[in-house]
């Protein structure tokens, strides 16, 4: 795997695993590309009480257009590097989802 190639894994019931890398109190909310195999993310929400990670979600949903629900964090709750669920979405679903909203 090359530094832009998002790492995945298959999740239950057909979903997907991948790797994030969290910027929490960010000046915007925001896809910021692939590193080292991990979607960066940029939240404007602190990293305190969750708020970061909820921020994170709804960030996911908005720009991949995926449904909020189907998102959950699976690992890395108080760390910036993360592993997140997303259900119903192939790994290929989910780079072409995330190349589109890189492209915007």
């Amino acid at each position: 795997m090359d530094d832009q190639t998002l790492e995945t894994r298959p999740a239950q019931e057909g979903g997907t695993l991948f790797r994030l890398r969290a910027r929490p109190g960010a000046s915007r909310n925001g896809l910021e590309g692939i590193h080292g195999g991990a979607l960066k993310v940029a939240v404007h929400a602190p990293p305190e009480k969750g708020k970061a990670n909820k921020a994170l979600l709804e960030v996911l949903a908005k720009a991949l257009g995926i449904p909020k629900k189907r998102f959950s964090l699976a690992k890395g709750e108080t760390s910036k590097d993360k592993w997140i669920a997303v259900q119903g979405v192939t790994p290929a679903e989910l780079e072409r989802r995330i190349q589109e909203a890189l492209k915007k």
